[in-house]
């Protein structure tokens, strides 16, 4: 996958990362298998992503529920990893967490340390992501939930809100994970959500 830096000549094909960096920032992206976690990662990665997709074999038939896409190929068997440089300190690193089940025991780990998280959806496979929102509410990490557009929308938002049993507090956006502007602006609509749950946060401890 071609990086989406205007820089990355500079290191064959990578954009290097500034020696002033001192904060790494952390979000993950989760979901149900095929969703287009790593296709999100890679739409926004200033480097080529670093991925561990695998090809689907026959043996996989019986392992992988494939209902609704029949045509995938190809699988992430550990993880995804971008980057974005936000700003001459501060770094922001992507991960991109396996959707199948047999998998989900990497997650906790992926977990530990993440500012937050999105919670990548497709409508056609709704169930597969209430682990992932299960998995986030119990280690108490934030996330926002967004609808990958795969076509025409069958459900509103709001339906999807109440199919998911979101609370009101929960952003719920739609998103095109094939493009980084709309990719991109799914990560700024989280980092909002984090700053509004500091703010709350910082009212409380002022409230006597």
């Amino acid at each position: 996958m071609v990086s989406n830096s205007s820089d990355t000549a500079l290191l064959g094909g990578r954009a290097p990362l500034l020696g002033t960096a001192a904060n790494g920032l952390k979000i993950v992206v989760v979901g149900g298998f095929g969703v287009g976690k790593t296709t999100l990662v890679g739409s926004v990665s200033e480097i080529r992503p670093l991925n561990t997709e695998e090809t689907m074999t026959r043996a996989g038939e019986d392992v992988d529920d494939l209902s609704g896409i029949q045509d995938k190929r190809s699988t992430t068997v550990a993880f995804d990893f971008g980057r974005i440089t936000l700003n001459a300190e501060n770094v922001l690193y992507l991960f991109g967490a396996p959707g199948q089940e047999r998998f989900w025991f990497l997650w906790d780990r992926l977990f530990s340390g993440a500012l937050g998280a999105v919670v990548l959806v497709d409508t056609r496979r709704l169930e597969d992501s209430w682990y992932a929102i299960d998995r986030l509410e119990h280690h108490g990490t934030p996330f926002v939930v967004a609808r990958n557009n795969f076509g025409p929308q069958e459900h509103t938002l709001a339906e999807i809100r109440a199919a998911l049993d979101l609370g009101d507090h929960v952003p719920l956006v739609d998103c095109d994970a094939r493009d980084r502007a709309s990719s991109k602006q799914v990560l700024i609509e989280l980092v909002r959500h984090l700053q509004h749950l500091a703010l709350a946060g910082a009212t409380r401890e002022d409230t006597p």
